[in-house]
């Protein structure tokens, strides 16, 4: 007998949730709170926020972390789940691929559940950089140097953007500095109308001068100005562009998503935030991996028919400016467009590496309900060692007669 098929679906953003992100290191607020622990505070949240959904319906809890080792290690989707009190019938699993380890997760979720063997799952992702510094315990394989297969710099991040400063030589350190005061005054905006609360849930913490509670993103720096990025030094090169006010910081969060067939939320009676369209992940020179999001994004438009025009709403992670403002470039978008990023991003509110995809989802999610004049949205970012991801969202409220 040949077996059953099943027929492609749709697949929904139901609903996403963040911690607020700290400053990585022994003076953040996160100092001595465990990288899973934030993840079960994301889990947890979501499931309080959407009482409809039995937790025994979820069918998969992916979990990215770059370091995934110590408290970020483990198998951490399936720990995480057995944390939040998931029913042990949940299964779960952990996903790396570096900075796009959450989008990673919704993207290979999703593909299950557009095929038809998963209902319902979680995605997300937690980075905790004052436990685990980028790369730590890492063991780059000699030839990748001793045999040139890629350049020196693209083991150091900052180098890379210095490499794209290089490619893109109109993208000057003015530009960027400029774009970086942006991105704090968006976020402050954003922040004062109650958009960025919605997207947190609170986490007690714990230090030497006792409990705490994080309740909003410790990284933002309000009323920076020009002249005081201007001051900052380049580290990664004498007289460069990149400073620590024109790229994100390091920083500890997590994040996590609830993903759904649409059948199933409508049976369920899920809230649907937005409907996938389409992904992309694009591999291009480690060495100016900040350039990814371009090729990423150029190959998910020829797939699906689309044209950049066609976005009404950008969310891009502000790994780099630089990075940012090459899309912008290559696609001939303002420096200042209304579209990109309107609630600021990670230079101001912090990029825990595989975290950083579900929040650049959550916002657009957001977003989309309060513009159902919009009917697509994209979220992208750069990604270590040289690639790029991109996915396209659909506003399932989208009224075209306005």
């Amino acid at each position: 007998m040949a077996p059953s098929t099943t027929s492609q679906r749709n697949v929904v953003f139901v609903d996403g949730i963040r911690t607020p992100f700290g400053k990585a290191g022994p003076k953040g607020m996160y100092a001595e709170t465990r990288a899973d622990d934030l993840v079960v505070k994301t889990i947890r949240e979501l499931l309080r926020r959407n009482p409809q959904l039995d937790p025994a319906r979820i069918d998969e809890v992916a979990i990215a972390a770059t370091t995934q080792t110590g408290d970020q290690g483990l198998t951490i989707g399936r720990t995480a789940g057995i944390l939040a009190g998931l029913p042990e019938t949940v299964p779960g699993f952990a996903i790396d691929r570096m900075c796009a380890g959450a989008m990673t997760s919704v993207t290979t979720t999703a593909s299950g559940i557009g095929f038809g063997q998963y209902d319902v799952v979680i995605a997300g992702g937690v980075e905790h950089m004052g436990h685990h510094p980028m790369g730590e315990g890492a063991d780059p394989n000699p030839r990748f140097l001793a045999d040139r297969l890629v350049d020196p710099s693209a083991l150091v991040m900052g180098n890379t953007a210095e490499n794209l400063h290089d490619r893109f030589p109109s993208i000057t350190k003015d530009r960027t500095d400029a774009y970086a005061v942006a991105s704090q005054n968006k976020y402050d905006a954003a922040k004062k109308a109650g958009f960025i609360a919605d997207t947190l849930v609170p986490v007690a913490t714990r230090s030497a001068a006792g409990w705490g509670l994080a309740t909003e993103d410790e990284p933002p720096r309000p009323g920076t100005t020009i002249e005081d990025l201007a001051k900052l030094k380049t580290p990664f090169r004498p007289a460069g562009r990149i400073t620590a006010g024109n790229a994100a910081g390091l920083n500890d969060g997590a994040t996590a998503a609830i993903l759904a067939g649409e059948n199933t939320a409508h049976e369920l009676g899920l809230p649907i935030g937005m409907r996938m369209v389409g992904f992309a992940f694009q591999g291009v020179d480690p060495a100016v991996m900040g350039i990814g999001p371009v090729p990423a994004t150029e190959k998910l438009l020829a797939r699906t028919g689309l044209k950049i025009e066609d976005i009404g709403l950008f969310e891009i992670n502000e790994a780099f400016a630089v990075q940012v403002l090459a899309f912008l470039e290559h696609y001939g978008i303002a420096d200042d467009d209304p579209r990109v990023n309107q609630w600021g991003g990670a230079i101001a509110c912090g990029h825990p590496l595989a975290s950083s995809g579900v929040r650049l989802m959550t916002q657009l999610s957001r977003q989309f309900a309060q513009r159902p004049d919009v009917r697509y949205g994209l979220t992208t970012m750069c990604i270590g060692l040289g690639m790029g991801g991109t996915v396209i969202w659909e506003n399932p409220i989208f009224d075209g007669a306005k």
